[in-house]
């Protein structure tokens, strides 16, 4: 179990927040299988989300179902973060999450996510002004720093816990790193920062399969693991951690399982989403789903020429279709 301020939340796997991937549809998908202790939303933009922009506001519905879910927030103003925060904690949400730690050209350019990393007296008034806006618990996330010499993510834990966040997760990697090298040798550094601080302390970077999240708490100590891009290719992952922690042998989705999942992923996502959208998420979703399937990467090749979304589906059901008679 993991606490983060009042909230008790049910096992440490976290799904990490993901722009683009970590929407309702794979949330829920997510939760279905089950292990997962928290659920977070693709991040948010501060402004966007004040002005009460209609692609931002679609992109924050969430059903009971997906609870408790983490929504995350970025920006540079501290007055527009802690209104940003309040309409979160408006909406209901059991956690409210400031990103320091994205490492994006276009979110650096404006002085908010990794680039609060430079300006620690903006990223205290960010956290203390957000702090005093809302009641529910309060996270922040941070990578170790814009680059290896200006690591500083001691100092930022610092001050968030002195600020009254109710945890912090680290990205072992800097913003300079992006998603490149080894994040796992640096794991030594959430070590440091869960021996720095009172509050949990979440660890994120290199948790490729379920045994590595075990791995992190026993090698760092942290209260939790954000697990991302391993949940794309395998959302089973947070049931298979659980399993393994529990001393059993996790389980391995079966084919069927797993045609059922993209499939009716799929489906759902071309009910919901507008035709130019979800032509590019098919897409993507159907790169990371198909990994370790058989002949998976004929189908990658395919899809790339389709023109829509119908020829899309049809496809994807043709490619297990064949498999089922294959096998």
């Amino acid at each position: 179990m993991l606490r983060l301020g009042s909230l008790c939340v049910p096992t440490p796997f976290v799904l990490a927040p993901m722009a683009g991937v970590t929407d309702r549809d794979f949330r829920l998908i997510v939760r279905r299988i089950g292990g997962v202790g928290l659920v977070t939303m693709e991040f948010i933009a501060s402004k966007a989300l004040v002005r009460g922009i209609r692609r931002t506001l679609e992109l924050m519905a969430f059903e009971e179902e997906e609870r408790p879910i983490s929504i995350q927030i970025y920006g540079s103003e501290p007055a527009t973060m802690a209104e940003a925060a309040r309409q979160v904690e408006a909406m209901g949400a059991d956690v409210c999450d400031i990103n320091m730690g994205c490492p994006a050209n276009k979110v650096l350019k404006g002085c908010a996510g990794c680039a609060l990393m430079g300006d620690l007296e903006l990223a205290r008034a960010i956290v203390a002004t957000v702090r005093r806006a809302i009641s529910i618990p309060l996270t922040v996330k941070f990578r170790l720093g814009l680059d290896q010499e200006r690591k500083n993510f001691l100092e930022l834990g610092r001050i968030c816990a002195g600020e009254g966040a109710d945890g912090v997760a680290l990205h072992a990697r800097t913003a300079r790193q992006m998603f490149s090298g080894e994040a796992r040798a640096q794991w030594g550094e959430i070590a440091r920062l869960k021996e720095a601080l009172a509050i949990p302390v979440l660890g994120n970077g290199d948790v490729k399969e379920a045994a590595d999240a075990l791995a992190m708490m026993a090698a760092t100590g942290c209260d939790g693991v954000l697990i991302g891009r391993a949940a794309t290719k395998n959302p089973w992952i947070f049931r298979q951690a659980v399993d393994l922690a529990a001393g059993r042998a996790p389980e391995t989705a079966s084919l069927v399982a797993r045609r059922d999942l993209i499939v009716g992923h799929f489906r759902r996502v071309a009910a919901r989403e507008e035709s130019k959208y979800a032509l590019h998420k098919l897409r993507k979703f159907c790169g990371w789903y198909t990994h370790g399937i058989p002949h998976g990467r004929e189908l990658r090749q395919r899809i790339q020429s389709l023109p829509d979304v119908p020829s899309f589906l049809a496809a994807v059901e043709e490619f297990f279709d064949q498999l089922a008679v294959a096998a």
